[in-house]
């Protein structure tokens, strides 16, 4: 129970990694608001007889957290503002976590990837499917979250990202928006930091989410490489043991403005995945051999061996 006491927000976090990483952080004893859109609009799923959304709240609840699920549109400003005002007067002003994880184009990337369609096959509005909620609603919920957390001097902000943000990943798009969601989590350290307030990037590796694992029901996708990349993927909760040890640091503020992998945080923090699994590395020397074909090759190097991630940056950046 390293977070009992602390106020922790997840948006997004009806399934996939927000709902991994909710359940962590009740699971650590903090009291968790999520938030989803309405059953009816996107959040239709229903489990144990409760909307996904509720039925993550209850769980956080059974874990040992205290879990408050929240209906917000992430696509509507005024709703995000009214939201972060019920926080502020329920908890008197006190947030110390925010995972900004709503995304609203999961489907859409998906079914495009699916095409394999180029960004000029698709409606230009694609891009707002894709970075209204995925990165302008990041923005805002960053704002008001660190209104109240500079007031009080402490906070970690975390925003889920991807390797998307450092090379072509999916669609043009979706790439755009997570590099620009890496430079709003270094650049917002720039000005929290003598606040006391941390703001990081997360990227979780290949996640067996629940619309994964439904293609992975096809067995020609599971055959394939990227079905068995994630085959070999992290669980939804990998991520949120991460956040809770990084909010369970008291120097996290060093890491500020940094981008976090969560196998890094992982072999770092010592942790393992809810499976007991140590999920791949995607900096790991050994996997990309072995993800290259060479599987005896691989077995002759260790799996510490990572490359420096200045290196991938240089091998990616254009300049």
């Amino acid at each position: 129970m390293a977070l009992r006491g602390q106020i922790a927000l997840v948006t997004g976090a009806s399934r996939g990694i927000g709902q991994g990483i909710a359940l962590q952080l009740g699971e650590a004893g903090a009291t968790v608001y999520v938030t989803g859109r309405k059953p009816g609009q996107s959040d239709g799923n229903i489990q144990n007889g409760l909307p996904s959304l509720e039925q993550t709240a209850k769980e956080i609840t059974d874990r040992g957290g205290k879990g408050i699920a929240v209906y917000v549109d992430h696509s509507n400003m005024e709703e995000v503002k009214s939201f972060f005002s019920r926080i502020d007067e329920e908890n008197n002003g006190q947030l110390d976590i925010v995972v900004n994880n709503a995304y609203a184009a999961v489907n859409a990337i998906f079914s495009e990837t699916t095409r394999k369609s180029k960004f000029y096959e698709a409606e230009p509005e694609f891009w707002d499917l894709v970075n209204n909620v995925g990165l302008r609603n990041h923005y805002f919920c960053s704002v008001y979250a660190s209104r109240l957390m500079v007031k009080n001097g402490k906070g970690l902000i975390v925003n889920v990202s991807s390797a998307g943000g450092l090379t072509y990943l999916f669609n043009v798009a979706y790439g755009v928006g997570k590099q620009a969601l890496d430079r709003m989590s270094t650049d917002m350290a720039v000005e929290l930091k003598s606040d006391g307030v941390t703001a990081v990037s997360l990227w979780p590796g290949a996640v067996r989410t629940q619309l994964i694992q439904g293609a992975l029901r096809d067995e020609k996708y599971a055959a394939s490489g990227v079905g068995q990349m994630f085959a070999e993927g992290e669980t939804i909760e990998y991520a949120g043991k991460a956040v809770v040890a990084l909010a369970s640091d008291k120097r996290v503020i060093d890491k500020t403005g940094r981008i976090l992998g969560t196998a890094d945080l992982g072999d770092e923090y010592d942790f393992v995945d809810i499976d007991g699994r140590r999920p791949p590395n995607f900096r790991s020397i050994c996997f990309s051999v072995r993800r290259a074909g060479w599987t005896k090759t691989s077995e002759y190097i260790p799996s510490w061996l990572k490359c420096p991630g200045w290196i991938i940056t240089a091998l990616c950046s254009k300049l």
